[in-house]
């Protein structure tokens, strides 16, 4: 029984956090920023690494509690990984039919370099 609770908590509070947060804030105004777009049923598909990202600032939205961020962002499959530079879509990862992400961290690494070299 004590293993039983242990796994519970476990299981409950090592999931991502979802967020009911604008994209459009100030903040992401100001550079890049890497949205997670999931919902609460498919959090064990959430990435892990999107806090480890680097030169951004990273969000996650729960498209159950924000219905209008999915229809705003043309969500179609979680998870969905945005990367927006100033405002504005960059890049676009998507999860395959098993509602994983195959793109990795570095994938997305990638990009945000991408986008900082050229701004050079």
């Amino acid at each position: 029984m004590k293993t039983l609770l242990t796994i519970c908590f476990l299981a409950l509070f090592s999931t991502a956090v979802y967020v009911s947060m604008p994209i459009n804030d100030k903040s992401s105004d100001l550079g890049i920023c890497v949205v997670e777009f999931n919902a609460s049923f498919n959090a064990s598909n959430s990435v892990d690494w999107l806090d480890k990202l680097s030169d951004c600032s990273g969000k996650r939205i729960d498209i159950v509690s924000e219905p209008n961020m999915q229809k705003e962002h043309k969500i179609v499959v979680v998870p969905t990984i945005i990367i927006f530079n100033e405002g504005e879509e960059v890049k676009r990862f998507q999860a395959n039919i098993m509602m994983q992400l195959e793109a990795s961290e570095q994938d997305v690494q990638e990009v945000i370099d991408e986008i900082l070299m050229s701004s050079f």
